[in-house]
């Protein structure tokens, strides 16, 4: 048995969702109380820092929780630590590339203990006074040898962090949300804001993205026993260490921004062996560049795409990159193209592939409205590709297409592309998820998809792991 699957056998809690979720000011902020982490991902023995503020000054307290299944409960409470008198915390200055990186007094300090399992754990904060409540998270990551890598997508969670009012990378102060031009950047150095886009839940406030995509993956795949580890972005960013351990590396929901060195970490990966499944849409487009200042930072610098002349109709400021990147569509099979939003049938196209054996489906066959919110349409012509469900998908920017594709590398690894952010809606449905009902409405999970997941991921588990590989030359 493996420690995620014990550890789901331990008794679980649904008191990780909000009694009184914190109202937000400018469409984001939790004023009453807020905080965030000194690391996206620690491990055992590391020392994680809080820095909390409450607004007005009173006591508060935390409670930590792993995420995962828990006999469909969602959590397990690992931690709680209070109360703490709290104050107000200031507000940053605009700095360098529009940045707002707090330098606030730190509120609590962990030691993180060597029994808590990989995961994303979800600090609960309370205030005292009025009840209300927001969230941390953060990563535990380990190093032990494991089949699966689950990569949070935290680098785009914090690229479209609006805290404290419009100062996501995509905020210039004049564009209205839509920048998509070079020099303006984000900080982790501060409270994730209410998510901005899709849907309005409590659960994004202080929590990114994370509720939203990866939650309903990592609730299904900790429910099924497969042997997970969990990783930030920035731990693939740090260096390809981690990738060895493993078999597969996953990428769920909206995993849209990566740095030079990931795009590179993850490529050499899968040249050298590894399998990777983009259970995402949008995957690997924009290119963020850290920054020495201010601290914890990034700016959007690149994308890993060709220039295509519909891009400019529809947001004319990517003309301003330099497109000086690779191509993300070599690394997935298909990427991006425009418009790149819309919703549409998850169609199949390859119906004997083995991905589809146990589905029933048919050349034809529909899953309704699995593919959206974003897409990849454009294959590559650098890799030997299989379109395995192809259609199109429509917005009010217009129609374009979109391609799911399966390859097989140098070692006869496998590289997957769902090609929709949507995917692990169809998974699972666990407590407090909100399916987003733009373009197109979605029967939330479908044994369709659970079973060409199955299908994906034992394919993976049955391959050597990466390190394997590279030792055998």
């Amino acid at each position: 048995m493996n420690p995620v699957t014990e550890e789901n056998a331990k008794d679980g809690t649904s008191a990780w969702l909000p009694d009184r979720p914190a109202p937000v000011t400018a469409a984001t902020r939790a004023t009453p109380i807020e905080g965030y982490c000194s690391a996206t991902s620690v491990r055992a023995g590391d020392t994680l820092a809080l820095y909390v503020s409450t607004d007005p000054a009173a006591e508060w307290s935390l409670e930590i929780f792993r995420s995962g299944y828990y006999g469909g409960l969602g959590a397990r409470l690992v931690a709680s630590y209070g109360p703490y008198r709290g104050s107000v915390q200031p507000t940053p200055e605009v700095g360098p590339y529009r940045i707002r990186a707090c330098d606030w007094a730190e509120s609590l300090s962990i030691d993180i203990p060597a029994d808590w399992v990989s995961g994303v754990y979800l600090g609960k904060l309370t205030e005292h006074g009025s009840g209300y409540q927001s969230y941390v998270i953060f990563v535990v990551a380990d190093d032990r040898d494991c089949d699966l890598i689950v990569q949070c997508s935290d680098l785009t969670w914090q690229a479209y962090n609006r805290w404290p009012d419009v100062h996501s990378i995509y905020d210039d102060g004049y564009d209205n949300g839509m920048y998509w031009g070079p020099g303006v950047g984000v900080s982790f150095q501060r409270p994730y804001g209410k998510y901005r886009q899709l849907v309005d839940s409590a659960l994004s406030t202080g929590s990114g993205e994370w509720f939203l995509w990866e939650f309903p993956f990592s609730f299904w795949a900790e429910r099924s026993g497969y042997d997970v580890s969990y990783i930030s972005t920035l731990d693939l960013h740090a260096g390809p260490e981690t990738l060895r351990r493993a078999r597969g590396f996953i990428s769920v929901g909206h995993d849209e921004y990566y740095t030079a060195d990931m795009f590179r970490h993850l490529s050499q990966a899968v040249d050298g062996g590894l399998n990777v499944a983009f259970l995402s849409g949008n995957a690997v487009y924009g290119q963020a560049t850290p920054v020495p200042h201010p601290p914890r930072s990034v700016i959007r610098t690149d994308v890993f795409a060709a220039r295509e002349p519909d891009m400019f109709r529809i947001i004319p400021t990517l003309a301003y990159l330099p497109y000086d990147a690779p191509d993300g569509k070599d690394l997935l099979g298909s990427r991006s193209t425009y418009p790149c939003m819309g919703g549409g049938d998850w169609t199949c196209v390859l119906p004997d592939h083995w991905v589809f054996a146990g589905t029933g489906m048919k050349y034809g066959d529909a899953i309704p409205g699995l593919v959206g919110w974003e897409t990849h349409g454009l294959v590559t012509e650098a890799r030997p590709v299989e379109v395995i469900a192809a259609g199109t998908v429509s917005s009010h920017w217009g129609t374009g297409p979109y391609a799911a594709t399966v390859y097989s590398a140098s070692r006869g690894n496998v590289v997957f592309n769902a090609a929709t952010i949507y995917w692990s809606e169809a998974l699972a449905a666990p407590p407090g998820h909100i399916r987003p009902d733009q373009y197109l409405p979605r029967n939330g999970p479908d044994p369709r998809v659970q079973a060409i997941t199955r299908n994906l991921l034992l394919r993976f588990i049955q391959s050597p792991r990466l390190r394997d590989h590279e030792q055998t030359g």
